[in-house]
């Protein structure tokens, strides 16, 4: 038997129980076949709405590929069983080449119903005693009358005599089907709890990102935004494990079978979606299935105007969370259906911030902040809209793009404007945890920060990397392992978490571990530059100076030059011996500065390499000036214990919060 969740629907004469696949009509079994059952189901769930025949389909045979003409006849047989409704329509309507409508009204039950309809049954019973033990004296119907003669309009009439003759000698067998009937619904009930207690409650859940069926690229941002606002809706219910949107947007177009992708999340069901927009007209294809058997338990078609955006949000995330949950407490519901905005303008204009937030270069990051801003002018109290702003501001200087003083500040002004609105909002929390330690060097307010943000979201896998990252630059080495390790927990499979537990590895001094952590997530992806970069390092302090300038190399093609790699290639090459190699790199980074940013701490670092004290100090007490996010490496960076005994070294390690 499927194991839906219970859900009682009723339409004229009939009553629909999914958990227990019956169909009743006027209390008494209906015999249907399981696959017209799936899709009487499906319909009844979207009364009302058109259901596409593909989507049927994907319902009904998820697991197998058939003709369209079994649809055609499961809905034929279904029509034929239910008949006509009370205004003589059929109960399924067929929309020309595109699928089918479920017309009659339907209404659903509360689980009790079955109990009600006990105690009702019970009741008529025991009013019927009442009248049995009445006196039977009472006149006869017609007087003058021949029992059991016919009357003058052809009726038979009798007695109330006989009648209540007629009920003492039914009397034992009432009581005898009242006891078959009850012991019935006991068992009935008995079944159904040990079958609800067999049956493993969805604790974990992933959401796939949503496909883009409309043809048109530019609705992409609308897919991938709706998937990212149900994961933070549902991501708000106790007890729910829901994986982040860095966990299942590493599928997003790959073609893998849901029950493969459940099994690499270790989710017990996955929820898939698709969009459709033509205009102004939206629809939503939702799915909810089971990882253990691939069973189908939910589905539901919206259709909507893209000015309703907001509240299909809402709605959606309200009826998966129902789903899940069965009924949800007041407050729950709150949770999952709050945005921090009333507008739906704000809310799809967000959406396409967050789109090109994603896409991770500068480009798309600014025009990212460009939309957060569109956002805050459409809704200036829109708090998610700031801390969305606030977390592309800080992304800037961290990427190398621009200077720590020309993105930071306002990465902070907009983070706490986000508090202000709403402290509850775990996202702006993590941002400011991350300027604490990166920019203003306030190592004890950034880990309270840190700390909030994961009381307030334990799951939210940003806020443990941004946390275990402190954990390591303080030196605080077990801790930030066992940190990572937690953040892993919610984003096994993302690339970043795995390769800063390799990094975090590397500078407590467990290098073989380290190394093992990078090959890895080469297996996985040897396109992944900063696996080959974490060698180097470790290659490049055990003295394996040839493997670390390979690792170099392959880092710096696959990170189109980035001036990080460019910079570890650099002291790889003047370690070795080879300076002349070194100072060209040197070079090569001021020829980039002349176009873009390039941090004073790579200059300091191949100064550094070069065993040129004086240029490296000039080149790091500029990075101090600067504020450079790299400077909270120089406690734990083993390359700089040459420069450590230096006053302006240590004046710069007390400056930066790290002195001992």
């Amino acid at each position: 038997m499927s194991m839906r969740p219970q859900h009682l629907y009723e339409f004229g004469p009939y009553r629909l129980d999914t958990a227990e696949q019956l169909l009743l009509r006027d209390g008494k079994p209906v015999p249907l076949t399981p696959k017209a059952f799936e899709t009487l189901v499906a319909l009844v769930e979207r009364s009302g709405h058109l259901v596409e025949k593909e989507e049927l389909m994907k319902v009904v045979w998820s697991d197998a590929y058939v003709e369209e003409s079994n649809l055609t006849n499961n809905v034929a047989a279904i029509r034929k069983l239910l008949g006509r409704g009370k205004s003589g329509r059929s109960y399924i309507e067929t929309v020309p080449k595109r699928g089918y409508r479920f017309t009659a009204p339907v209404k659903e039950l509360p689980p009790e119903t079955f109990v009600v309809e006990k105690r009702t049954l019970t009741r008529v019973v025991t009013e019927e005693q009442s009248v049995e033990d009445e006196s039977p004296r009472q006149s006869l119907i017609g007087a003058g009358e021949a029992i059991g003669r016919p009357s003058h309009h052809g009726e038979v009439l009798t007695t109330t005599h006989d009648i209540s003759l007629a009920k003492r000698r039914a009397w034992p067998w009432l009581l005898i089907a009242l006891f078959s009937v009850s012991l019935g619904i006991a068992g009935f009930f008995i079944y159904r709890s040990l079958t609800a207690a067999s049956r493993p409650q969805i604790e974990s859940i992933a959401v796939l990102p949503f496909k883009n069926e409309s043809g048109n690229p530019d609705v992409e941002y609308l897919s991938d935004g709706v998937t990212e606002s149900l994961i933070n809706s549902l991501s708000q219910l106790p007890n729910l494990s829901v994986k982040s949107r860095s966990s299942v947007f590493r599928y997003k177009d790959k073609t893998v079978e849901p029950q493969t992708i459940a099994a690499d999340l270790s989710v017990q069901a996955i929820v898939t979606g698709r969009v459709v927009q033509r205009g102004d007209e939206l629809v939503l294809y939702l799915s909810l299935m089971s990882a253990r058997d691939g069973n189908h338990l939910w589905g539901e078609q919206y259709n909507r105007k893209l000015t309703d955006l907001l509240a299909l949000q809402s709605e959606i995330a309200r009826d998966v969370s129902r789903k899940l949950r069965g009924r949800l407490s007041g407050a729950d519901e709150q949770r999952v259906m709050k945005d921090s905005t009333v507008n739906s303008e704000a809310f799809r204009l967000y959406l396409h911030g967050r789109y090109h937030f994603f896409k991770s270069t500068e480009t798309e990051i600014r025009k990212s902040i460009g939309f957060f801003q569109q956002a805050l002018d459409a809704d200036p109290a829109y708090a998610r809209a700031y801390a969305g702003m606030a977390d592309a501001y800080r992304t800037l200087p961290i990427a190398s793009y621009v200077p720590s003083q020309e993105a930071f500040p306002q990465a902070k002004a907009a983070a706490k404007r986000a508090l202000e609105i709403d402290d509850g909002l775990a996202d702006a929390h993590v941002v400011l945890g991350w300027i604490g330690f990166w920019f203003d060097w306030d190592w004890a307010g950034a880990e309270s920060q840190f700390k909030r943000a994961i009381e307030l979201s334990p799951e939210n896998a940003d806020a443990h990397r941004g946390y275990a990252h402190l954990l390591s630059n303080l030196g605080r080495h077990d801790e930030a392992i066992t940190a990572i390790e937690r953040a892993r927990a919610f984003d096994a499979l993302t690339p970043i978490a795995q390769g800063l537990e390799a990094q975090f590895l590397f500078y407590a001094g467990r290098d073989a571990e380290a190394i093992t952590g990078a090959q890895k997530m080469l297996q996985t992806n040897s396109t992944y530059w900063i696996a080959h970069n974490i060698l180097g390092r470790i290659y490049t302090r055990k003295g394996r100076y040839g493997e670390a300038i390979a690792a170099f190399i392959k880092a710096r093609e696959l990170s189109a030059d980035s001036p990080e790699a460019i910079t570890q290639l650099g002291y790889a090459l003047a370690k070795s011996g080879k300076h002349e190699q070194a100072r060209a790199t040197l070079k090569e980074l001021r020829s980039i500065a002349a176009e873009k940013y390039v941090p004073a701490y790579s200059f300091a670092m191949i100064h550094n390499g070069l065993d040129e004290k004086a240029n490296a100090l000039k080149y790091l007490e500029k990075s101090f000036h600067e504020r450079e996010v790299q400077m909270t490496f120089i406690k734990i960076d083993t390359r700089w214990d040459g420069l450590r005994a230096e006053p302006r070294f240590q004046a710069m390690l007390r400056g930066v919060g790290l002195a001992e």
